[in-house]
């Protein structure tokens, strides 16, 4: 198998989810490509942001017959959202910097569909057992309040962050009601996932929804 389909209820014609790694999967139409800067920036697909090649930005949206937004990654969490109706549909490069400036809020914002109306899918991440990172990227979050769950003291000293855990609770936070996925690690699993983490130098996943 070259890619894992995202297992969420997103209506029939809707195709995503996430290649493997070393894979030669064929996207079902052609992506415009986002250079990722870990930052809040949204762009719709199709508008003038692509003029001058790919745009600064980690999510793009997409309300167009045809389209087909993609994410690239290798331990940050991709998200996709799709509106129950499937007319509108986004990939999100959240790693913990995009999560804590509000790549989420931005990306929802800047969506047509409201936040009740959308679902959710997290695509492979690093775990928060692998995921170890020093106070001032807790720091980072101390605008969301109590962060012990997302936050786990080693024995090392430093932390344990869950980027799906913040993940989840951002979106259920603004309303999201549900969010599929988490549960793969692209730490632990090195034959089918790239991992920044554990190689350094490493390739990227594709995380991609296809609107027909």
């Amino acid at each position: 198998m070259q890619w894992i389909p995202a297992d969420w209820p997103a209506p029939v014609g809707v195709i995503a989810g996430t290649t493997l790694r070393d894979s030669h999967f064929e996207l079902p139409a052609e992506p415009q490509w986002l250079n990722q800067v870990h930052g809040t920036q949204v762009v719709r697909w199709g508008s003038s942001d692509f003029d001058n090649g790919p745009p600064n930005a980690d999510a793009i949206i997409s309300d167009q017959p045809g389209s087909l937004c993609v994410v690239r990654t290798a331990d940050c969490l991709p998200i996709l959202l799709c509106a129950s109706d499937g007319n509108e549909i986004a990939a999100v490069h959240a790693g913990w910097r995009g999560l804590a400036a509000g790549i989420i809020d931005a990306t929802l914002e800047a969506m047509k569909t409201p936040a009740q109306d959308l679902v959710a899918w997290f695509g492979p991440a690093i775990s928060q057992p692998a995921f170890e990172v020093g106070p001032e990227v807790r720091e980072s979050f101390s605008a969301w309040g109590e962060t012990d769950e997302w936050f786990q003291p080693n024995q090392r000293g430093r932390l344990q962050a869950d980027l799906y855990g913040l993940a989840q609770a951002r979106l259920r936070e603004i309303g999201v009601p549900a969010a599929h996925g988490g549960d793969l690690c692209t730490h632990a699993d090195p034959e089918r996932f790239y991992s920044y983490r554990r190689d350094g130098e490493t390739g990227r996943l594709l995380s991609f929804i296809y609107r027909p």
